[in-house]
C-alpha cells in the first residue's frame, strides 16, 4: 500500500516550511547525504500547506528514517520545529492517526513483500540440497538455492524454528530487519563466523 505513512512537520512559520522543502528538494547537508543513503532508490513525496511540511512514505521503517534526515536539515538550518509526527493513514476512518500501529514488524515485512524470518539449512550435498528445495516450494515455502545451502522465507518466528527443527536448520530473523541491523550485507553466513 503506497503512500500511507507520513511526517508532519509543524514549523510555526511558512518562511521555515519553504527552506526546508527548499533543503529536501536540493543538495542534502553531508549528515542528511549519510541518512539518505539507507534510503537509497526509494521516492519520498514532499509537500507544505503553510508553516507544515509533510513527507509521505512507504512504511513505518521509511518514515523513521526520512525522519532523522528532517531532524538532520532542521538542525542544520538552525530551525526548531513545534512538533515532528509519523503519521499513518487509517483508511477505514479516513483520517491520519499519530497513535503507534497494531500492525507487527512481521506484518509490515510481509506487506512489503519480505518473509519476516527465514530458516538456513546446509545439506551434504548439492542433490540433497535440490531435493529439499523441491520438497519446501511444493509446501509453498519460498526458497533461495545456493548450492547445498538453503534460505526458507517463512511468516512468523514459530513457523521458523517449527521448520528448523524440522529441517535441522537454524531460525533467524530476515528481509529488511536483516539490512537494518546490518545495512547493505547481502551475506547469510552458515555454520558461525568461518565455520
Amino acid at each position: 500500500m503506497s503512500d500511507d505513512w507520513r511526517i508532519r512537520i509543524e514549523l510555526g512559520e511558512t518562511a521555515h516550511a519553504e527552506t526546508l522543502v527548499g533543503r529536501l528538494g536540493a543538495d542534502l547537508a553531508e549528515e542528511s547525504k549519510r541518512l539518505a543513503n539507507e534510503l537509497k532508490g526509494r521516492r519520498l513525496a514532499v509537500s507544505n500547506d503553510e508553516d507544515t511540511v509533510f513527507v509521505y512514505v512507504d512504511t513505518q521503517s521509511e518514515a523513521q528514517r526520512a525522519q532523522q534526515i528532517v531532524e538532520a536539515e532542521l538542525a542544520d538550518e538552525g530551525i526548531t520545529p513545534g512538533e515532528v509526527v509519523n503519521e499513518r493513514w487509517l483508511p477505514e476512518e479516513e483520517r491520519w492517526s499519530g497513535e503507534p500501529p497494531t500492525e507487527t514488524w512481521e506484518e509490515e515485512e510481509l506487506d512489503q513483500g519480505h518473509a519476516p524470518w527465514e530458516v538456513r539449512v546446509e545439506l551434504d550435498s548439492h542433490g540433497e540440497a535440490e531435493q529439499l528445495a523441491d520438497q519446501l516450494e511444493g509446501e509453498g515455502y519460498d526458497v533461495a538455492r545456493r548450492w547445498r545451502y538453503l534460505i526458507v522465507g517463512t511468516a512468523s518466528e514459530e513457523e521458523a524454528r517449527e521448520l528448523a527443527r524440522r529441517i535441522h536448520g537454524e531460525a533467524e530473523p530476515g528481509g529488511e530487519v536483516v539490512w537494518e541491523a546490518t545495512p547493505s550485507n547481502p551475506f547469510a553466513v552458515f555454520g558461525g563466523l568461518g565455520g
